[in-house]
Order: structure tokens, then sequence, then C-alpha cells
């Protein structure tokens, strides 16, 4: 049975810290193929700060080029509407109705979860990987900040072992400690504005990809 990590986002632009961590994700869960999902039109972001999904993507595409980890989806640009994640998931358990799947997310956004569409659904649907993130809590904080907000907000069915979250009905949510990597998206954008070097931040290719495009200027 295959094991498939779907990693959505925003991407805009992809860096080093997203393809790192996902690499990390992929050896400690044994993942046979890491997806990057580019989102179209975030429900919790402000399209106003973003490039066109289209350049969202290749960019995207480009980073990962020749590798054999990573693939690239373009299911949420060619849907209407906005990016859900339990619309995505849906896909691609339709996709591959016989692999394991998991939903690669950081730490922030998970413990935001219970603002994103169907919330409880997706927790029926696939498994959880939550990553540590930058100036966010980790080890036993972070355990801590999930202990309360499983129970809360998702369900008090759930039990706390060494490796994640079980539940005898819902998928599992499990923690995974990754490079902290400060290197962000939104940091990437004020140096373009500010005309400082992104150099290193990204890989060649997207970067040469931005430059040649005039991209956050």
């Amino acid at each position: 049975m295959k094991r498939i990590g779907l990693f959505g986002g925003t991407f805009n632009p992809i860096h080093l810290g997203h393809l790192r961590t996902a690499v990390e994700v992929g050896e400690k869960l044994s993942l046979d193929s890491v997806y990057l999902i580019p989102s179209a039109l975030p429900p919790h972001k402000d399209s106003r700060a973003l490039i066109s999904a289209e350049d969202r993507l290749a960019m995207a595409r480009i980073a990962v080029e020749g590798s054999g980890l990573f693939q690239v989806s373009d299911v949420e640009l060619r849907r209407s509407g906005p990016s859900y994640t339990i619309d995505t998931v849906r896909h691609f358990k339709s996709r591959f109705g016989d692999a394991s799947l998991f939903w690669i997310v950081g730490s922030d956004a998970f413990l935001e979860l219970d603002t994103w569409k169907d919330y409880q659904s997706l927790l029926d649907e696939i498994a959880f990987v939550v990553m540590t993130r930058p100036g966010f809590p980790a080890g036993e904080d972070l355990r801590d900040a999930m202990d309360v907000f499983i129970r809360s907000k998702i369900s008090g069915g759930y039990r706390s072992e060494a490796s994640g979250y079980f539940h005898p009905e819902k998928k599992p949510i499990l923690p995974v400690r990754v490079s902290l990597i400060e290197i962000s998206s939104s940091r990437m954008r004020e140096l373009i504005r500010a005309e400082r070097s992104i150099d290193f931040m990204a890989p060649e290719k997207v970067l040469a990809f931005i430059k040649e495009k005039r991209l956050y200027l």
C-alpha cells in the first residue's frame, strides 16, 4: 500500500523551508511521494497579497523538477470557487483509494483547524501530520497546546501516545519535529520589495523565475 503525503499551501513563493521540511516528513513517515498542492483561492488568505495561481504552480514545478519524492498537483486551480481542503482530500481519496494519505500542515495552521470548512469531516477522511514551525510552540509546549485543542475542538475520544493522537473512529494526528528553518514567503516578498537579496532562500531556478517575471515588486 502506497503512503502519500499531501502538502497544500499558497507557496507565495515556494522556498527551501517548504521543501526541506516536506523531505523530513517523507523520511520519518516512509512516504512514497509528497504532492505539493498550490491553493488557487485560499479562504484564509488575503488574495490581494497573492500573485497568480499559475505563477505559483509554475514555481512549485520548477522547484521540484527531477525529484524522486515530489509531485505537483494543479487540482485546486482546476476547481472554481474557494480552495477548500476537504474537496482536495476527497479528490485524492478517489484517485488513490487504496493508498494511505497524510495531510501535512504546520502547527500554526493546525491549531486553527476549527475555522476550516467541514473540519470534523477532515479527520474522518485523512490523517494529519503536524510539523513544528519557527516562532510557534514546539516540544512539550506544542503537545500541551495540541492536547487542549484536540480535546476541546475535535474530539475527547482521542488518546495521546508517544507517536501521536489516536481515535477509534477518526484518523490519527501525528506531530512531527522538523528543522526550524527561518525562511518565510512573507519575508521573501518583503526583501524583494526592498530590492534586497533573496539568494539561497529558494531553489536557484525559482529565484531566476521570480527575477525574470519581476514578481512581488
